[in-house]
């Protein structure tokens, strides 16, 4: 199955015309991240039998030429964000890696879907197209690899992202939960949770190859 078959499949089942109507509106005369040719970016470096690991973000970086399609990723020349640092401290400390570039493509290249429920929002405005349609579209991406893949591992940071078990077999996946990477919250339950390892682990012990969580360029 490839991804251009389950958007088709999608299409078909929603109206995203206000969705489509407002995003057009606001590129004509605002300012939306990350660019229109890298929405999907995701999609593009992960192919849909490739899906090893989803890690569920909110929406996308609000700042300058932070957002490049790519949930927690950032563009390897800027600066990374608090909640990056924070994952990137939660891997040194679970499996000893150290990483120092802000571009999470190398996982993406690996089966590593970095999804954020909401793929556009407005410059300098955090959550700004929450509910014009995304979540939709995000939710049932999320319930037909749920549904047509075997062992693959859901790391759910934060509230937004941990309401989304619901659509998730948790008979059939490894569904790792904590609270969101950012500086207000990780020191309640994120630091410590080795979600790297733990992701590995099931990978390994269900037959998949585990992601290299080392820095690759």
């Amino acid at each position: 199955m490839e991804w251009a078959d389950i958007f088709k499949k999608i299409k078909a089942q929603h109206d995203f015309s206000t969705l489509e109507e407002v995003l057009e509106d606001k590129f004509k005369n605002g300012e939306v991240f990350p660019p229109r040719e890298e929405i999907y970016t995701a999609f593009e470096l992960t192919s849909f039998e490739n899906v090893r690991v989803v890690i569920l973000g909110q929406d996308p970086y609000h700042g300058e030429r932070q957002s490049h399609g790519l949930a927690f990723s950032v563009n390897e020349d800027v600066k990374i964000p608090p909640s990056l640092r924070n994952i990137y401290k939660e891997l040194e400390d679970d499996l000893g890696i150290e990483r120092t570039g802000g571009s999470l493509k190398d996982w993406a290249d690996q089966g590593v879907l970095l999804l954020n429920t909401v793929l556009t929002v407005d410059a300098h405005k955090a959550n700004s197209h929450r509910g014009l349609g995304w979540e939709k579209f995000t939710d049932s991406i999320i319930g037909i690899v749920s549904e047509e893949l075997e062992n693959v591992v859901f790391i759910l940071w934060g509230k937004p992202a941990q309401k989304k078990e619901a659509l998730i077999d948790g008979s059939k996946h490894l569904i790792i939960k904590s609270v969101h990477p950012s500086p207000l919250s990780a020191y309640r339950g994120f630091f410590g949770s080795k979600p790297f390892s733990r992701a590995n682990e099931y990978l390994h012990a269900n037959g998949r190859a585990m992601v290299d969580w080392s820095e690759r360029k």
